[in-house]
């Protein structure tokens, strides 16, 4: 392999190799929704429906993630809440999609409401007004604070969901590879990076389950009409079969961490601190980053650049 790598001393004393190359990112729309209900319980539960089946565009109807917890004190009904990014490639399909998850999960969920968590974006979606046709004509207009509402009535009480909701392009497809000695060493670095990740990081998402994904994919197929297939040259059991594998003898498990986020920025703050971890992780041989080349999207973040190593 020709790849130019550099060593990294994570801060516990643990060497690994990191390639000297970038994650390429693409701008899709964005919407945010903030669920609240009468505990934390429930908000989760509504937050964890409504980004079901959301892993990658290629062939899920959008990519979604939870984003985190916010206190009752930030809300505005004073209820606990669980934020939510749900992705697209354009707003018509975005405003689709969040009409189905907000009608299907949230208003179904015990004590669950809606609001928009995107206030400044400039473009608004009529998600809510949407929404509100469910009450058959009994549905009423409210407030909540300077919010327009839809009050509509179901058999628990009401569903309070807020008439717009903002939309805004946004970045995905940032991304890093761990390639590790062995699976046990190579999950648990996938592991402690998702940790990191929402513990220090914002405005971002990680779609895949748990925040790990184990099947990452190249655009088309060698052999088959897919948009997307397998990535052979990062499959451990290719190394002997394929002529471009890009793995060294002593990887046998490859994760990779997906993030999706508001802003360029925010995508980069969260790959560094994934980056960090995860190099921590003894067993971790070279961690790497998926692109093809900068023909994919306009977006690059080099791994030098998010670890600040110049």
């Amino acid at each position: 392999m020709s790849e130019e790598t550099f060593t990294y001393r994570a801060e516990n004393g643990n060497t690994c190799e990191i390639v000297d190359t970038f994650a390429e990112m693409f701008p899709l729309w964005a919407g945010r929704v903030l669920i609240t209900a009468d505990s934390e319980r429930w908000a989760l539960a509504a937050a964890a429906t409504t980004t079901g089946f959301a892993t990658s565009v290629i062939m899920s109807p959008a990519e979604a993630g939870i984003e985190g917890v916010v206190p009752a004190d930030k809300t505005p009904d004073k209820r606990v809440g669980v934020s939510v990014q749900i992705y697209n490639r354009n707003r018509f399909e975005l405003k689709n999609q969040m009409i189905l998850r907000i009608g299907q999960c949230i208003m179904t969920c015990p004590t669950a409401s809606a609001f928009n968590a995107m206030p400044n974006a400039k473009r608004k979606l009529k998600v809510g007004r949407s929404i509100r046709l469910f009450g058959d004509g009994f549905q009423k207009k409210g407030l909540i604070g300077n919010r327009k509402v839809w009050r509509i009535p179901v058999m628990e009480g009401e569903f309070i969901v807020e008439d717009a909701f903002g939309a805004a392009k946004a970045i995905a497809g940032g991304n890093f590879l761990i390639l590790a000695k062995g699976k046990s060493s190579g999950l648990k670095a996938a592991e402690e990076a998702v940790k990191a990740i929402k513990g220090k990081a914002s405005e971002v998402i990680l779609p895949f389950p748990g925040g790990i994904c184990r099947s990452g994919s190249k655009a088309g197929s060698l052999k088959y009409k897919l948009k997307a297939s397998t990535s052979h040259s990062f499959c451990p059991r290719l190394k002997k079969v394929v002529p471009d594998s890009q793995l060294p003898e002593n990887v046998n498990c490859v994760y990779e961490i997906v993030i999706n986020g508001l802003t360029l920025e925010a995508v980069k703050r969260a790959m560094g601190e994934g980056v960090r971890a995860a190099a921590s992780v003894l067993g971790v041989i070279r961690i790497s980053a998926g692109n093809y080349g900068g023909k994919l999207g306009p977006y690059k973040a080099f791994l030098k650049e998010v670890l600040e190593i110049t």
